[in-house]
């Protein structure tokens, strides 16, 4: 976060490998911005990119949000909000993002997604909470608190990294099921200060779909790191009924 930056729309590009067909997962990436754009987003699409080659999805990446209709979304099995921000939806597309959910489809949120749409109760719901603030990008040590989740696997604990670290307008632990959290005596949170109990990715089973959001994210470097990669591929797997 930090700045401001304008709001972005473009066509979509289709990338990704395999063959296609039911065995395929379908991804689609949203990176529209209203307002701070992350200089990440390149490097995250890029990395999104080799994900869906490596993994065998069929990926289409997108700023432009006429995609939000229901005949344009029927294909994809989970769209990842990647870095998007403010207000990136009309009425109708949010309409059709909830039916695309309620279907039993898949939804991920990178960093500010959390930072998207404070308008929509729907989506604030199904992110799991708010951003409210954040200290200076920094390292942190974060604690496993789900080992077996897909998002989770592989991973150290405690696992120490770099990372601009999110802070919450509520703590979403009564709602979502925890699987990373912080430990604030490690950093300094500055405005994203929550206490103890911090947690910085979740998922959940939601209104028929399912969600995973992660709060990493936020720097260039983060998209050329194996384990928050690994983290990243497995929940959007996850949210896409894949494991």
């Amino acid at each position: 976060m930090g700045g401001s930056g304008g709001a972005s729309s473009g066509g979509a590009s289709s990338g990704g490998g395999g063959a296609g067909g039911a065995d395929s997962t379908d991804v689609l990436v949203f990176s529209r911005t209203a307002g701070y754009r992350h200089a990440a987003i390149p490097a995250g699409l890029a990395a999104l990119e080799q994900l869906a080659q490596e993994q065998g999805w069929q990926l289409t990446s997108t700023e432009d949000p006429a995609v939000f209709t229901d005949a344009a979304l029927e294909p994809f099995d989970v769209a990842v909000f990647l870095l998007t921000t403010g207000d990136v939806l009309a009425p109708e597309q949010e309409a059709a993002f909830e039916r695309f959910i309620r279907s039993g489809k898949g939804y991920v949120g990178v960093h500010s997604a959390s930072d998207t749409e404070y308008d929509w109760p729907f989506y604030g719901e199904l992110v799991g909470a708010y951003f409210a603030g954040h200290g200076a990008v920094q390292t942190a040590t974060v604690w496993v608190e789900d080992s077996g989740h897909p998002a989770t696997q592989g991973l150290v604990s405690p696992w120490v990294r770099s990372d601009e670290w999110y802070g919450f307008d509520q703590n979403p632990r009564s709602t979502v099921s925890v699987l990373l959290t912080i430990d604030e005596t490690s950093f300094d949170p500055g405005a994203g200060a929550m206490g103890s109990d911090h947690p910085i990715a979740w998922c959940h089973e939601f209104d028929g779909g399912r969600a995973f959001y992660t709060a990493l994210g936020h720097t260039e470097e983060s998209y050329a790191e194996a384990a928050f990669l690994s983290h990243l591929e497995g929940g959007i797997e996850w949210a896409a009924g894949g494991r």
